[in-house]
């Protein structure tokens, strides 16, 4: 990747933005297209073909279960969940899912949680600085909501401690029309991209020869 150069990220959750069509997608230049869950597959395709360029994704809690046998996300995209992966020139760290609340799928107890946190965490270290982290879900206390249903995850701030991403970006909170603004802990911006967001990212260090650089999932 040239020096200097700003990844520019397409971050979508949550909710589908009608105002999202190709006219603007291509007008914003997108380099990497993100989601982090409860978004229709069908739509998520549509994006990924009009912006044409790598896309990932973790799932959220309304997403449908995948794994061997089940659905397997997506075209067009790699499933981020509990994986450091580099995409588009970005090195990403993905985790799903929320706080378990009933028995639907990518629900998590924080204990669960806790344990897909240090896989993570092990799996990064072996992958050098981490630019940014994809989740659904939120740091405890920082953007989430009192039900039991929206509860942030305890484990993440200890990933942001280990990993410190410029970026965190999660769904799972809807705004309903009100700012939800951005909050910094150390070096990282956690921000929620509900419906979306377009940010710029300064990559840490060249990732061009690893694999799956520069690709399209």
């Amino acid at each position: 990747m040239d020096g200097g150069r700003m990844v520019r990220v397409l971050a979508v959750a949550g909710d589908v933005a009608p105002a999202l069509n190709d006219a603007l997608l291509h007008d914003l230049r997108v380099d990497v297209l993100l989601a982090a869950g409860d978004l229709p597959w069908d739509h998520l395709e549509s994006l990924a073909s009009a912006v044409d360029a790598p896309a990932a994704y973790v799932p959220g809690n309304h997403d449908p279960q995948t794994g061997v046998g089940t659905a397997s996300g997506p075209r067009g995209f790699v499933n981020l969940d509990g994986q450091v992966l580099v995409v588009g020139g970005l090195r990403i760290a993905g985790l799903g899912g929320s706080v378990r609340y009933n028995s639907g799928a990518h629900q998590y107890t924080q204990k669960q949680y806790a344990r897909r946190a240090r896989k993570l965490l092990r799996s990064a270290r072996r992958m050098g600085p981490v630019d940014l982290l994809l989740t659904h879900a939120p740091p405890l206390g920082l953007g989430d909501e009192p039900d039991p249903s929206h509860v942030g995850i305890s484990a993440l701030h200890g990933v942001l401690e280990t990993l410190q991403p410029r970026w965190h970006l999660h769904g799972h909170i809807h705004p309903y029309g009100m700012h939800k603004p951005d909050r910094q802990v150390g070096p990282t911006t956690v921000r929620n991209v509900i419906p979306w967001q377009l940010i710029e990212v300064a990559p840490h260090a060249d990732t061009s020869t690893a694999a799956g650089a520069g690709r399209r999932a």
